[in-house]
């Protein structure tokens, strides 16, 4: 527990910074918004409608949408930039909404009775249809805050830093001490700002000056230290850290502590990790400069090119796929770690023996009795077309779930197959066996680790201490890593400091 909570003041800061910017954003284009539609309305319907259709997109979605549409603008595709738009579109619609729906609610009465004492229409606005819809247009400024400060929690995996990186790999390494302190933290904060909203609320209905007065000094307060510590990097003389990515598996958070760790030993400097990536995410970050280096998979980066396979032994993919990132992305590899992790289908080891399962050609005949679980990406990877088109298999039901969710679900007999991976100690742990691949249909996983073009121009001691990783961790190696954060709880950043201290003693 008391790693996490080293984490949280990093944690908590960024997730305030994205939630305050982003309501502030969302009032401001809501409120303008909603008053001019209840003037022209005709607009009120469209407008609604817009909001209603962002409204509508899943938050996850949403924030990942930003990631290619700002890429495609020459913007910063990853980090703060993509999660703060998507949150503020995602806020625009309760303050929107309860802003037509105040105005627009006034008795008309009241609205002539301001006409016939003299009220322009502009007094009438601001004297008499705003304070009479004010609180309805807070109870939507409320709940667009409890929703921004909940969502923000999505944004890891678009490579901002917030609350969810407790949660993401808390849940993935199944941390539930990390899960706790993210659920408890975005809690606390959205009970927090919600808490300011109201006590402004209640000064300004009942007319008590001091309560407003202590609302808005606590929440300038806010909006000062968001400031403050948004703006302290441009001011500070610190070196730039190595940015390190990371996927949203164990395996991956432990490489990328591994890599820190090691870079910060062998050259000092400085490093932060982008947890939680997708995979075209992290290697669209890396192309474009956001992240500086991450290890990613000779197969993962298969599927990315545009050319077929010339084969499917090792040694032919690994030359084909450094020569692609060499060529097309001036991405370098200065180190292949020395392991595979390949997809791999398994079953429960008593249900194998009962089937007569070995090789992935024994489920065909089986196939239509038979469900399988994969991870999120799984089942739309190329991987599975070529297992599904070279078998012919067919299976009676495909369920896409959470990587870790999937050896909990083949543990209680809840689907009959999953896609393992080839390093994972929990195969093991949970007796499951692997089926051998006999037609070839899954190519080579070298890890493989990828560096970017300003990595190499700048920092060739990074470079170096890389290129010193090349073959230093065996499958075995690996898949005790895994082994140790899934089964065993341990944090993947003690883990990865066990293996460089030996590791920093044999290179």
């Amino acid at each position: 527990m008391s790693e996490q909570l080293a984490l949280l003041p990093e944690y908590l800061t960024a997730h305030l910074q994205l939630s305050l910017l982003a309501l502030l954003s969302a009032a401001a284009l809501s409120l303008p918004a909603g008053i001019v539609a209840t003037r022209v309305r005709w607009l009120e319907q469209p407008v609604l409608a817009l909001a209603g259709v962002i409204q509508t997109i899943p938050s996850l979605a949403l924030l990942a949408v930003m990631v290619p549409v700002l890429a495609s603008m020459q913007l910063q595709s990853i980090g703060f930039l993509p999660a703060f738009i998507g949150l503020t579109l995602y806020g625009v619609l309760p303050i929107l909404r309860n802003t037509v729906t105040g105005i627009v609610g006034v008795d008309p009465a009241l609205r002539e009775a301001a006409r016939g004492v003299g009220m322009t229409a502009r007094q009438q606005l601001w004297r008499v249809e705003l304070p009479l819809a004010l609180p309805v247009i807070i109870a939507g400024l409320r709940t667009a805050t409890v929703w921004t400060v909940g969502i923000a929690t999505l944004s890891t995996p678009v490579g901002a830093t917030s609350l969810g990186n407790y949660l993401f790999t808390g849940l993935q390494t199944r941390n539930y001490a990390a899960v706790l302190v993210g659920c408890a933290g975005s809690a606390g904060l959205a009970m927090l700002l919600d808490g300011l909203v109201r006590m402004a609320e209640v000064g300004l209905r009942a007319r008590r000056r001091r309560l407003v007065g202590v609302a808005a000094t606590l929440t300038g307060g806010l909006y000062l230290f968001t400031a403050v510590t948004l703006a302290a990097p441009l001011f500070s003389d610190a070196e730039r850290p190595v940015r390190i990515g990371a996927k949203g598996i164990t395996e991956q958070y432990i490489l990328a502590s591994l890599l820190g760790q090691w870079i910060e030993r062998e050259t000092g400097r400085p490093t932060t990790q982008m947890q939680a990536l997708g995979s075209t995410v992290a290697f669209d970050a890396l192309a474009a400069g956001e992240i500086d280096v991450y290890v990613d998979y000779s197969g993962t980066l298969l599927a990315l090119m545009d050319r077929a396979s010339t084969g499917g032994d090792r040694a032919t993919v690994l030359a084909e796929v450094e020569d692609f990132l060499a060529d097309d992305h001036d991405i370098t590899v200065p180190a292949t770690l020395g392991f595979e992790n390949a997809y791999v289908l398994a079953a429960r080891e008593p249900d194998a023996e009962r089937m007569g399962l070995t090789r992935i050609s024994d489920l065909i005949p089986l196939g239509p009795t038979l469900s399988m679980g994969g991870d999120f990406e799984f089942f739309s990877r190329p991987e599975w077309v070529s297992i599904r088109d070279t078998y012919g298999l067919t299976l009676a039901d495909q369920r896409t779930m959470d990587g870790t969710l999937m050896y909990e679900a083949i543990a209680e007999e809840a689907v009959d197959l999953i896609s393992a991976y080839t390093t994972d100690g929990r195969i093991a742990a949970y007796d499951l066996r692997v089926l051998e691949d006999d037609r070839g249909a899954i190519p080579p996983y070298d890890a493989m680790v990828l560096v970017g073009p300003r990595l190499v121009r700048e920092w060739p001691d990074v470079l170096a201490a890389l290129a010193r990783l090349d073959g230093a961790i065996d499958i075995d190696a690996m898949r005790g890593m895994n082994l140790r954060v899934d089964v065993e709880g341990i944090d993947p950043t003690t883990v990865a400091a066990a293996f460089v201290a030996t590791l920093a003693d044999t290179r």
